[in-house]
């Protein structure tokens, strides 16, 4: 019993003494970054008056965090005051409290207007291999879909932020995985669709209306195309590709 005890004491001791070792590590972390705060707060000050996008916001820092609060209005220009901060020196984190108080757009109309722009701001071959689609919400932006390199989406993410009316993005778009097996059906895929004689009226449209998504050998076609046979059409294509696992036609058999 004794020895159990005297046990139990010392793992009783050599816990309080981890705990009291990692407070003192967090407090003289704090206190670190706490010594930085009145520079952090001056050179944030003065990254925000050198540009007019920041009048209306204001910074505040404590432990090396930065809170920003107050208004701009454009989205893109919220993630911009919060990257500004994450590069002034010494800086722990960022809280950005941001409103975007630009002009209030009725969800229907501002929907319209990012679906335009995405259409025909990705102009190019590589286009065909990705799917964006859009919700608002009270200003709010949900974009979801799929993208082969990254690039698409950083673009489509570039072109929301800079809208005027959008108040937030979330983003729920997913980078397809790297792989040549895929590439290989992505062009196989391409050349059945947009060479048959029934769908090649699609390919002289630069946002291309039919989209192909190729994720592990599985593929999807998304987008919205004038008629039902239509459809059929580029699902029999794809159908064909040697090598595909799998084909599922989400194809708008008819444009809205």
């Amino acid at each position: 019993m004794t020895g159990g005890t005297g046990k139990n004491r010392f793992v009783g001791l050599a816990a309080a003494l981890l705990s009291v070792g990692v407070l003192s590590a967090t407090l003289a972390a704090q206190t670190a970054a706490a010594r930085y705060d009145t520079d952090i707060q001056n050179a944030m000050a003065q990254k925000l008056a050198a540009k007019s996008q920041f009048r209306n916001v204001q910074s505040a820092t404590e432990d090396g965090i930065v809170t920003l609060t107050g208004t701009v209005d454009l989205y893109q220009r919220k993630l911009d005051a919060a990257r500004t901060a994450r590069k002034t020196a010494n800086v722990q984190g960022v809280r950005n409290l941001i409103t975007v108080a630009g002009p209030n757009v009725p969800d229907a109309q501002l929907a319209d207007k990012l679906a335009t722009q995405l259409r025909f701001v990705r102009v190019g071959y590589d286009s065909t291999f990705d799917y964006f689609a859009l919700g608002v919400t009270d200003g709010v932006v949900t974009v979801e879909g799929q993208d082969r390199t990254g690039m698409g989406r950083d673009e489509a993410l570039a072109d929301i932020a800079n809208m005027a009316g959008v108040k937030d993005v979330v983003d729920k778009i997913t980078v397809e995985p790297v792989s040549q097996f895929d590439d290989g059906i992505r062009l196989q895929a391409a050349r059945a669709i947009y060479r048959d004689p029934v769908l090649s009226k699609y390919a002289v449209d630069p946002a291309h209306p039919i989209r192909i998504i190729v994720a592990n050998g599985h593929v999807t076609l998304f987008g919205s195309v004038d008629n039902a046979m239509d459809k059929q059409v580029a699902g029999i294509r794809a159908s064909q590709i040697p090598g595909a696992f799998s084909v599922e036609n989400r194809l708008v058999g008819g444009k809205s």
